[in-house]
């Protein structure tokens, strides 16, 4: 069942201007609370959080609440898209997308993307989170890792279309972690905390995180994301 999230403003904290597509939030999200448990291990542990701010991503042609909400009692961003939608920029060449582009983009050092993720039934195709390399040498891929959602088995998770990350996530909450050193090119995907896949990156590059629906499938993708946090090391 979708449960429909109660609208309360666009943009959660202060103003945002519309320039092509792009919708710039000046806004920033730093989770409260401890780095872990002092018993139990967590992925997180030695690790401290650190401020993120994000521009919103949404087709060309729409108004940014046809396409992403905050419900700014349960701190939940939603986006959403149709893949007949269009693109970010007039006459490009890429899928429709509704994302969060963080800003803070890095070279070197470890870097991890927390929180919790809430994809609708039916949602087929689109990443939902991935590592852009938003300058990288010509030849070499656009991202390090993308997180995409397929309808199989209850709505699965893979990395790219090969690596099972989770299955069954459709219409429920769980939690991802992608943790990326960039100095040594390794990378960990966690679900709900457990180790499900290290892999390598692309080679250097000028890298930052973004999470949303960027739909490559047909149909009405939705995702929606919460208790964000951005970790480094």
């Amino acid at each position: 069942m979708h449960h429909r999230l109660k609208r309360r403003i666009a943009i959660p904290v202060g103003a945002a201007t519309l320039m092509g597509g792009l919708a710039i939030a000046v806004l920033g999200f730093q989770a409260s609370g401890s780095t872990g448990s002092s018993t139990a291990k967590s992925p997180t542990d030695g690790w401290r959080k650190q401020k993120f701010t994000f521009s919103l991503h949404k087709p060309w042609n729409k108004e940014l609440d046809q396409h992403y909400r905050f419900d700014s009692d349960s701190k939940t961003h939603r986006t959403w898209v149709h893949s007949t939608d269009e693109p970010l920029k007039k006459r490009s060449k890429t899928d429709p997308r509704t994302e969060m582009r963080w800003h803070q983009e890095y070279t070197k050092g470890r870097h991890m993307w927390d929180g919790d993720v809430y994809i609708r039934e039916g949602t087929d195709g689109p990443s939902f989170m991935q590592i852009l390399r938003v300058k990288h040498p010509e030849g070499t891929p656009a991202t390090d890792i993308m997180m995409n959602a397929y309808d199989q088995n209850g709505g699965t998770v893979k990395s790219y279309n090969g690596t099972v990350i989770k299955s069954g996530v459709y219409n429920k909450w769980w939690n991802l972690k992608v943790a990326h050193n960039a100095t040594t090119g390794e990378i960990k995907v966690y679900a709900d905390n457990k180790l499900v896949l290290t892999t390598k990156d692309r080679g250097p590059a000028t890298r930052h995180f973004k999470n949303g629906v960027y739909h490559h499938g047909d149909g009405r993708a939705e995702a929606r994301f919460r208790n964000i946090r951005y970790w480094v090391r």
